[in-house]
């Protein structure tokens, strides 16, 4: 009998098993390129030049919520792993967003950076998505 559920074997296979995820060179490149698009999100409105727009603020929030949620990728996988569908519904609301947000006033710049960045996060949730099935497998 084990007296902490800490040293129970299984939880302790757990954690291995994810920390071996995390150490591979495209875990840590996902959770990496994660936190770069949700911090180049974050800071786009200011890039492309629509910050007195509304898209702006949702630009803003989105992308802090992604680059925290990649830091948890990167320093406790084991607990995060499974919200990689996270990751993707933000970059579906920012591709969505420009036509979404009431008064948002768009340009072909916004559109593009909000579609390209909301896609990558899309690619990169789902690939985070698939380590995390890929954990549950083995």
């Amino acid at each position: 009998m084990h007296s902490r559920i800490e040293e129970h074997p299984d939880i302790q296979a757990m954690r291995l098993r994810a920390a071996e995820i995390s150490a591979q060179p495209s875990a840590q490149a996902t959770e990496g390129l994660t936190l770069l698009t949700g911090l180049y999100l974050a800071i786009s409105p200011w890039v492309i030049g629509f910050n007195g727009n509304p898209l702006a603020v949702s630009n803003l929030v989105t992308g802090i919520a992604l680059a925290v949620l990649a830091l948890g990728f990167g320093s406790v996988f084991e607990r995060t792993f499974g919200m990689g569908w996270a990751a993707a519904a933000i970059g579906a609301w920012a591709i969505i967003a420009p036509w979404v947000i009431q008064h948002a006033t768009t340009t072909t710049g916004t559109i593009a950076s909000n579609t390209a960045t909301g896609a990558v996060a899309v690619v990169l949730g789902l690939m985070t998505t698939a380590m995390a099935m890929a954990r549950g497998r083995s």
